[in-house]
């Protein structure tokens, strides 16, 4: 189940406001309802549509850093929900997948999703509970050190 307040006033708890939605890069779009689910797109950790750091995690990005831009490819994620479903809607997080364009030998992977995943558990509580893959890559697109997808299941 969801936080009490809902995840919106969660954000404004939090003194988190949503993005725009990311307008996307490609042929696709930021995020589909299929079913009771909604699957978002790879979201970069983008801000005010420019990437704030490029480069390997574990070579030009710090791990804090990754993780930090983790959190906010996150946050891009869950704008692309809300624009579809509106976030109270949700459920449940049901998957995330975090790639982390990792510099030779780079282990940290986990580390570096971890800021996803602890953006979802402080906006939906035990509901932000998710599977997860963290995925070392070489790299991503326009350079950016990670990319977040989610899937989050409907009320």
């Amino acid at each position: 189940m969801t936080t009490p307040a809902g995840p919106r006033a969660r954000l404004a708890e939090l003194g988190v406001e949503l993005p725009p939605v990311a307008p996307p890069k490609g042929i696709y779009v930021p995020a589909k309802k299929v079913g009771t689910q909604v699957w978002t797109s790879g979201q970069l950790p983008l801000v005010g549509g420019e990437l704030p750091a490029t480069g390997l995690v574990g070579a030009e990005v710090s791990v804090d850093d990754a993780k930090a831009y983790a959190r906010i490819a996150a946050l891009n994620a869950l704008a692309a929900i809300d624009a579809v479903v509106g976030l109270d809607a949700v459920a449940s997080v049901a998957k995330v997948v975090g790639f982390v364009a990792s510099a030779p030998g780079f282990g940290g992977q986990p580390q570096v999703v971890n800021g996803a995943s602890e953006l979802m558990g402080e906006v939906f509580g035990s509901s932000g509970e998710h599977a997860r893959s963290a995925i070392g890559v070489a790299a991503l697109p326009l350079g950016a050190p990670v990319e977040v997808e989610v899937v989050v299941d409907l009320a």
